[in-house]
Order: structure tokens, then C-alpha cells, then sequence
């Protein structure tokens, strides 16, 4: 088991790395490289790949977020649920009337929209593969 789990993950890192760069997706760009996770910020593990309407980890992109504002990772390794960095991306935006401020977990994400301070918004076309490291 563990060497077809290893087969799995060089097939996908040679996939990854011979993918022609405009198929790469844009989804991560605020924060590339580096998300919070839980008021942590972790560390991504290879270039994005989009993989339209495919995700299944809960992952929020901030539009118009305050100073220093990261993608947002609903799950890392370690956490019940994580899939890999599956990503199913979600589109935050602050609404015109409130200053925005560092969002750095899901649920704080999740607390900011029930106090209406942020609008969340699915965007499944958006979706993108890219592991990360705890």
C-alpha cells in the first residue's frame, strides 16, 4: 500500500511540474505559497493546479481583505477531513460599510458572516489542487 501511495504522489508531482504554466490556476495568488490555517500560517507544497468544480477542503480567498491577508485553509494535514489540499474555494468579500480586518481560520471566516461582515460566496471554478505542509 505504501508504494502504490508513493507511485501516487511522484505521478502527481511529475504531473504537476510538466503542466504548462497557463494551466495553472490563479486561486491562490493573495498568499501564494503561504495560507493561514487556525491563526497559523502554513506552507504550500507545490504550484497550484486548477481542478474546476473537484474540491472538497474548504478554502476561502479574502477579495478585498485588510493588509497582510492570506488565503484561508479549512483544513490541513493532520485534521479530520483533509484531502490533500483539494481545495473548494470560497470567495470572501467585506461588506462596503465594515473596515476590513485579518481574517486567519474558518471560523473566523464563519463568525465574520454571521455578524454580517463579510459576504461568502462559492466559486467552484476556482477549485485547485496544491498540498500543504502543517
Amino acid at each position: 500500500m505504501r508504494t502504490i501511495y508513493g507511485l501516487a504522489l511522484l505521478l502527481t508531482a511529475l504531473f504537476v511540474f510538466t503542466m504548462p504554466a497557463h494551466a495553472t490556476s490563479t486561486s491562490a495568488e493573495v498568499g501564494f505559497g503561504h495560507l493561514f490555517y487556525n491563526d497559523n500560517v502554513v506552507r504550500t507544497v507545490v504550484t497550484p493546479v486548477a481542478i474546476p468544480n473537484d474540491g472538497t477542503d474548504n478554502f476561502y480567498k479574502v477579495t478585498n481583505g485588510a493588509t497582510g491577508q492570506l488565503g484561508i485553509a479549512g483544513v490541513a494535514p493532520g485534521a479530520d477531513g483533509y484531502h490533500g489540499g483539494h481545495w473548494k474555494v470560497f470567495i470572501v468579500t467585506f461588506n462596503s460599510e465594515v473596515t476590513p480586518f485579518v481574517l486567519k481560520s474558518q471560523a473566523e471566516v464563519l463568525s465574520a458572516q454571521s455578524a454580517g461582515s463579510v459576504a461568502v460566496t462559492r466559486d467552484g471554478s476556482a477549485d485547485f489542487l496544491c498540498p500543504v505542509q502543517p
